[in-house]
């Protein structure tokens, strides 16, 4: 038995006993884990602070509404982040079928304008900083964020070994009776994604955070400094 410890500097990754018959086994891709408070890659606290991000980006850019969770955007993000990780000659909006973002929304029953924004890092995970900066830093992507008539999104994210994808799927939903009268004609029922879950105010605590705050600090404390200061060495 061996134990194999994952560190990116930010958040522990995970901690796997490997066995004769577990090296045999196919390797599993990670997915949301639906808050199992587990020491895996925890795609749900991923999921959540990308709209936690972009629910900051909107208001310092003037934006008053709160943004909200979609499963149905939820879904078209969760399709093409799939799509982009089995398909290594993907790196955009564009799925292996040639579908776009908007006709993806409309198969997963969103009724509305919708654009997306798709993060890429070749490596086993990436972190909310690192998805930031690729998009913050492209007007493209940062026009999409910090348009206010973006009220609803859709977020999803999956690792393998050597590729992270993270697809954000940003909806303006249409009025009201508008939307109403087509759901009403269609015999499609909607697909949810059981995953959805509004962001927990309470802060997803587990021992995944103490050794955290271990590794962070670690340094501090070989130099005798404790409670360690905001900053790490």
């Amino acid at each position: 038995m061996r134990i194999d410890w994952l560190y990116t500097g930010v958040t522990v990754l995970t901690v796997t006993a490997i066995t004769a018959a577990e090296m045999a086994a196919p390797t599993a891709t990670a997915h949301a884990d639906n808050d199992n408070n587990t020491l895996v890659v925890n795609n749900k606290r991923l999921n959540d602070s990308v709209v936690a991000n972009i629910y900051t980006v909107q208001h310092k850019a003037g934006c008053s509404n709160d943004v909200k969770i979609s499963p149905q955007l939820q879904l078209a993000a969760q399709w093409h982040t799939h799509d982009v990780l089995n398909n290594r000659t993907l790196d955009g909006d564009t799925g292996s079928d040639g579908s776009t973002p908007q006709a993806r929304a409309d198969s997963a029953g969103f009724h509305g304008k919708v654009a997306e924004t798709v993060a890429i890092n070749p490596a086993l995970a990436i972190n909310g900083i690192e998805i930031l900066n690729q998009w913050y830093y492209n007007p493209t992507s940062k026009a999409i964020m910090s348009d206010c008539a973006n009220t609803e999104i859709g977020v999803w994210s999956e690792n393998s070994f050597d590729r992270t994808v993270v697809v954000a799927v940003y909806g303006q939903p249409e009025q009201s009776g508008r939307t109403k009268t087509r759901q009403q004609s269609s015999t499609e029922p909607t697909r949810v994604v059981p995953e959805n879950v509004p962001i927990d105010p309470s802060p997803d605590y587990d021992a995944s955070d103490e050794i955290e705050f271990g590794i962070n600090w670690f340094p501090w404390i070989l130099r005798g400094v404790y409670p360690p200061p905001a900053i790490p060495p």
